[in-house]
């Protein structure tokens, strides 16, 4: 097949450079344009993150000699070299908003990390394997663009891929009435590591700006339904949340205490993860972890350090599921949030529109 050209926009920050080497080789897509703030621009990929580079793994040498655009000056420009971009600006919210509209009014359509557009009603907040039917309001938020091919689809916050996902096929047969859910997030969801956020070596901050509301809102729009046009929110279940920063690399962690509408037994919870497929699997896309959920027996698994790249990164990790004392049950979810979390679950999102025929050139 012929490989869809992609543009990153915000390529020098972590969750961009997690772009770049996911989509350096990626089977179905073709990194054509870079783009960054107006202090990159005119730079060398490679010169414009000179010791700035946060990852583990080395810089691609296809990108080193690349030269960074500007975002919003080079618009145009970068809307007619590529077939879509993906987005991970940093900049205030309503820049972010602007910016993310003015590319799908190009007809450049935005797959976008931010969470600036994740309350917009008719723009899709999707995890692909829970909830892909919301991709139908796109011809609804193209209309209200006025565009053809352009439009912005989103992925949710990075905190409540470790959780969420192992509620949401218990939802669907059993009913959940409340959730707890606690998450222990590492510094890379900051977008730093051990070297630039020193103080959080042996620390641990119980507190990160917006992140308990998004991880008690987010979720009763991944569960809602799209109708006329806009997704409505799902009423239920009650969700309240903590949210941790915890000295770790990668992999946020959550503990989660649910109750259901009708109890089922562990049995029945660990046969529906270990049985579990969604589309991304049923279609095969690069991106999608065979396994989407895997259960650790062990009483002192998951682990972030061993299990955070089960799958690429992709898979979640389930254990420590036993009868609690107030709620029906409690486990503990892992999942890697760069990876799923941010670019990885960007990028799956990116191959299942494309697979659906939303980037087709028209």
């Amino acid at each position: 097949m012929e490989k869809f050209k992609v543009g990153i926009i915000g390529c020098t920050g972590m969750v961009g450079q997690r772009f770049i080497t996911l989509t350096c080789g990626h089977p179905w897509f073709e990194l054509t344009a870079l783009a960054a703030s107006a202090r990159s621009a005119g730079k060398p990929y490679g010169e414009a993150v000179a010791g700035r580079w946060k990852l583990e793994v080395p810089m691609p040498d296809a990108v080193k000699d690349m030269p960074v655009l500007d975002a919003e000056a080079d618009l145009e420009t970068i809307a007619g070299q590529v077939d879509f971009v993906f987005s991970a600006v940093d900049m205030k919210k309503e820049e972010i908003k602007a910016l993310e509209e003015a590319y799908a009014k190009a007809e450049c359509p935005v797959v976008s990390n931010n969470s600036a557009h994740r309350w917009t009603p008719d723009v899709p907040m999707v995890v692909p394997e829970l909830n892909p039917e919301h991709l139908d309001v796109i011809p609804a938020q193209r209309k209200r663009l006025g565009t053809k091919r352009g439009f912005i689809a989103v992925k949710s916050n990075c905190s409540i891929q470790s959780y969420a996902p192992a509620l949401s096929p218990l939802r669907e047969k059993f009913g959940l009435e409340k959730v707890l859910a606690c998450t222990y997030q590492a510094i890379s969801g900051a977008g730093k590591n051990f070297e630039t956020w020193p103080e959080m070596v042996d620390n641990l901050i119980p507190y990160i700006g917006g992140e308990e509301e998004k991880s008690e809102q987010e979720p009763l729009k991944v569960w809602g339904k799209v109708e006329n046009g806009v997704i409505v929110n799902a009423e239920s279940p009650s969700i309240t949340a903590q949210c941790l920063r915890v000295p770790v690399t990668n992999g946020h962690t959550a503990a989660v205490f649910v109750t259901f509408r009708k109890k089922p037994s562990m049995e029945e919870m660990k046969e529906i993860w270990a049985n579990f497929k969604g589309v991304p699997q049923e279609l095969g896309l690069p991106m999608a972890p065979k396994q989407f959920f895997h259960y650790f027996e062990e009483p002192d698994r998951p682990q972030a350090k061993l299990d955070r790249d089960l799958e690429k990164g992709m898979a979640i990790s389930i254990g420590r599921l036993r009868p609690d004392t107030q709620y029906d049950y409690k486990f503990v979810c892992l999942s890697h949030n760069t990876l799923r979390g941010a670019a990885g679950g960007a990028v799956e999102l990116a191959e299942l529109l494309c697979a659906k025929g939303y980037m087709d050139r028209k």
